[in-house]
């Protein structure tokens, strides 16, 4: 049986085809429906352009007067680079507005709801609401926090190793796993590593689907600016490189970086402070972060309970060996009570491998 839930799966559903593609806006999705016929479907594309209200009213026509629509997230209630979403639902004749979740962007923030409700379109509220949060978390989480989301991922073996006992790590996984962290890294702002693992594995950061896809803008954490200057990155234009250091380095150094299309981001301290370069890359509207670091880097966003999502790809072997690098370093927990509970989202397969996302059962 068709019913509002069937209608706002339909519009999470294409939400979610545009994941990676419309930040610094939310991913939203949208359905027409009268009298059992889907009349105009749509999705926010990009930044700038028309929401998915807007796609789908105008699909819809003139048969829009009297019908349902569903949205993903509030409609807007504010002038930005397109008018309001409300408006248009309005002057469409909509009767019936049903809404999976609100939207916290003050600018919002159930302004949206309030004038539908006051122009006397039925607003139903919280439809699919789970799902829908999630599709939008780290918007959620930029909105509230002013720094981006961060994901930890990692690719270990079944008994918890990065690599073998000599450091050969390529690969752990198979295809489909390394394809699923491309798509994480096309669906995220910002893509990080530590300078080690620049220095040893010289990689690209970008994002290889077989499709296509958006580049993360790269992210080096290199506190005394050891990244080498022929490194991969600093020459193929395919996205910025952003070096974190600290404040100490010299000026000759930094301009070395600067003539190869780098920026140099100095922090206030000669160490990197995690919440300062999280602080700094939010006042740069970088609202999600997908940290592909070794497990150093690893150990100081746990220490520093510095993260929102972890996300774990673990392959069907045994590699072993007690000096063999495990996913988070660090010097650890001395007492268990300490460690960081997580509520398990879900576990997948990614081909032959186990793909486990996870999150801090307790917001930092």
């Amino acid at each position: 049986m068709i019913n509002d839930q069937s209608y706002m799966k339909l519009a999470l559903d294409l939400a979610e085809n545009t994941e990676g593609q419309t930040s610094p806006n939310p991913v939203v999705g949208a359905v027409v429906v009268k009298e059992g016929r889907i009349l105009g479907m749509g999705a926010h594309l990009k930044a700038g352009t028309e929401h998915a209200e807007v796609h789908a009213l105008a699909m819809a026509g003139d048969e829009a007067a009297g019908a349902d629509i569903y949205v993903t997230l509030e409609p807007c209630s504010h002038y930005g680079k397109t008018p309001p979403c409300a408006d248009t639902i309005i002057n469409k004749g909509i009767k019936r507005a049903v809404i999976a979740t609100s939207d916290p962007n003050p600018q919002v923030a159930g302004k949206g709801i309030q004038k539908l409700k006051e122009a006397g379109v039925e607003v139903v509220l919280e439809v699919e609401k789970e799902r829908a949060d999630w599709l939008n978390r780290k918007f959620f989480h930029f909105m509230k926090a002013k720094t981006p989301y961060v994901t930890l991922k990692s690719a270990t073996s079944l008994d918890g190793k990065t690599a073998t006992v000599t450091g050969e790590s390529q690969w752990i996984t198979e295809k489909e796993a390394r394809e699923d962290v491309h798509y994480s890294r096309h669906t995220h702002d910002a893509i990080l590593a530590g300078v080690e693992t620049v220095k040893k594995d010289n990689p690209s950061l970008t994002t290889r689907l077989p499709s296509g896809g958006a580049h993360p803008i790269r992210v080096i954490l290199d506190t005394n600016l050891r990244t080498p200057l022929q490194a991969k990155m600093l020459h193929d234009g395919l996205a910025p490189v952003w070096i974190i250091c600290g404040s100490d380095n010299d000026e000759q150094k930094v301009k070395q970086y600067k003539s190869l299309g780098a920026e140099v981001i100095k922090m206030s301290h000669s160490s990197i402070s995690l919440q300062e370069m999280l602080n700094v890359l939010g006042e740069r509207n970088i609202q999600s972060l997908y940290v592909e670091g070794g497990a150093t880097v690893a150990g100081s966003f746990v220490k520093e309970r510095a993260f929102q999502e972890v996300i774990m790809y673990m392959a069907p072997k045994l590699i072993g060996g007690k000096d063999a690098p495990t996913a988070v370093g660090g010097t650890g927990i001395a007492n268990i009570n300490e460690a960081i509970a997580l509520d398990i989202i879900s576990v997948e397969k990614a081909g032959d491998d186990l793909k486990i996302t996870a999150r801090p059962k307790e917001a930092f």
